[in-house]
């Protein structure tokens, strides 16, 4: 079987939510598979390290796709003309978009569909796209996959989507996400936050994100807490980040937040794991991977309460309402003041991270090909 794939988002050093799904994922499948052909489509020059086996043959497709009149010459043009070239028997998009003029049968993974629930958050030419463009590649795809139930119910309420043509196949974790001694621990708070302990907020700096009220709700914790903690962002600026560095100013504890644009795959492990704890508080989620790293290097999780971030950390985090700042700065409190309830989300955390692995990930994503190539 040839099993063409959309792989724009696998960057070097540059590996967000869906580059790091169709990172993991395909490093297991095609090593899982070595009688399958895999064929990568990329829409620039490759690192090779995303060659993971001799069954990938690598594709550049110009143009390079990162804007809507670009997104549509790729997928319409460039990819439907390889999918033909290349005989692929089924074509898998990790990022939400697809040929609507291919033949291919499609399995579409949509992570999440944010621009529903906040299409102002979204840039006039990229919402506009979305709104046409999403129900038809959903209407166009074979089958469906999402990264947690809280997706798969969402993509059902807004597009009508039969629940059995719709598969869940989450995400995983890094196994270079683990704890680290309490040697490591210091060296690693002397070079990133002055020695002191520290939240963490792990991602892409947009209004989802939530930034604003997390920086808000740690300015309250500090007055209430009177501690030397610091809070590290660490992730790209991304868009809509003017209120951000407005609200950063206005801080009275402004030089204890700290930026640390993207981290690359070697630091970030060890970062996350020298936190007091994560403080993930978004507003909607199709997983948040951060959660899931967090637990792995052991160490407390703050998170929403709403979208699949409940789902991912069970019980083994502390929830708040992420619209309201005093419900975030109050959970960093209480994880203040009481030092034994780390220790107790670490250890609920242990058990709840064994439900994600990519080996899963990978498999359920395998079955979903399977599913869509005999649809």
């Amino acid at each position: 079987m040839r099993i063409a794939v959309n792989t724009r988002f696998l960057l070097k050093n540059r590996l967000e939510g869906i580059g790091r799904f169709t990172s993991e994922s395909l490093r297991i499948m095609v090593k899982n598979h070595p009688e399958h052909e895999f064929i990568f489509f990329f829409d620039r020059p490759y690192d090779e390290s995303f060659i993971f086996e001799k069954n990938v043959k690598p594709v550049v497709l110009f143009p390079q796709a990162r804007h809507p009149f670009l997104f549509y010459w790729w997928f319409e043009y460039s990819v439907h003309q390889a999918l033909k070239k290349y005989k692929a028997d089924v074509f898998l998009s990790t990022d939400g978009f697809c040929s609507l003029k291919t033949k291919v049968k499609t399995l579409l993974v949509v992570h999440d569909i944010s621009y529903k629930h906040f299409p102002e958050q979204v840039s006039f030419l990229i919402r506009k796209y979305y709104q046409h463009f999403t129900p038809k590649f959903i209407k166009k795809a074979k089958r469906l996959a999402t990264v947690s139930e809280f997706s798969k119910q969402d993509i059902i309420k807004h597009f009508g989507v039969s629940p059995e043509d719709i598969d869940v196949t989450y995400n995983g974790c890094d196994a270079s996400f683990q704890p680290i001694s309490l040697q490591e621990r210091d060296a690693i708070r002397a070079e990133f936050s002055e020695g002191k302990p520290y939240f963490i907020y792990i991602g892409s700096v947009h209004p989802r994100k939530n930034i604003v009220r997390l920086i808000q709700a740690f300015d309250q914790f500090k007055k209430q807490s009177k501690s030397d903690y610091k809070l590290l962002l660490a992730g790209r600026i991304a868009w809509q980040t003017g209120e951000v560095f407005t609200t950063l100013e206005a801080c009275q504890h402004k030089s204890d937040i700290i930026f640390l644009d993207y981290l690359d795959k070697e630091k970030l492990p060890k970062v996350t794991a020298a936190a007091f704890a994560l403080t993930y508080v978004s507003l909607l989620e199709g997983f948040g991977i951060p959660i899931l790293e967090a637990m792995h290097c052991e160490i407390p999780v703050i998170t929403s309460n709403i979208s699949s971030m409940p789902e991912v950390i069970g019980d083994a985090g502390l929830l708040v309402d992420p619209r309201k700042v005093e419900s975030i700065a109050a959970q960093m409190l209480v994880l203040y003041q009481d030092k034994s309830l780390p220790e107790k989300l670490i250890e609920k955390g242990r058990i709840q991270r064994q439900k994600f692995s990519w080996e899963a990930t990978a498999e359920k994503l395998w079955h979903a090909i399977l599913k869509t190539v005999e649809n």
